[in-house]
């Protein structure tokens, strides 16, 4: 099991830019795909953006060219750098790693854009 811990979190106007990390509890923390979620209020969960092991990236259509996703696997971490923040990007961001069958969930961080 993996302990992810997300922050970065918080209240930005439009068009305003914000970086959320994911600082994960383990060493091999190389060999997990990782991704950045987000659940708006009565919305369902939807992908943002997920690297795996070797770097190859995947994001939503909403965010493409104004998100970018990287990893340091020296310091067990994940970036989601949001630009041009729109109030749609409004919700809470999960950081969730999968390695084979297993998959673990960080408690999310508050993104609020005010228009």
């Amino acid at each position: 099991q993996v302990h992810l811990v997300e922050s970065g979190g918080g209240l930005v106007q439009a068009g305003g830019s914000l970086r959320l990390s994911c600082v994960a509890s383990r060493s091999a923390f190389s060999i997990y795909t990782v991704g950045w979620y987000r659940q708006a209020p009565g919305k369902q969960r939807e992908l943002v953006a997920r690297i795996t092991s070797s770097r190859s990236t995947v994001y939503a259509d909403s965010v493409q060219g104004r998100f970018t996703i990287s990893r340091d696997n020296a310091k067990s971490t994940v970036y989601l750098q949001m630009n041009s923040l729109k109030p749609e990007d409004t919700a809470v961001y999960y950081c969730n790693a999968a390695v084979g069958t297993r998959e673990d969930w960080g408690q999310g961080t508050q993104v609020t854009v005010s228009s």
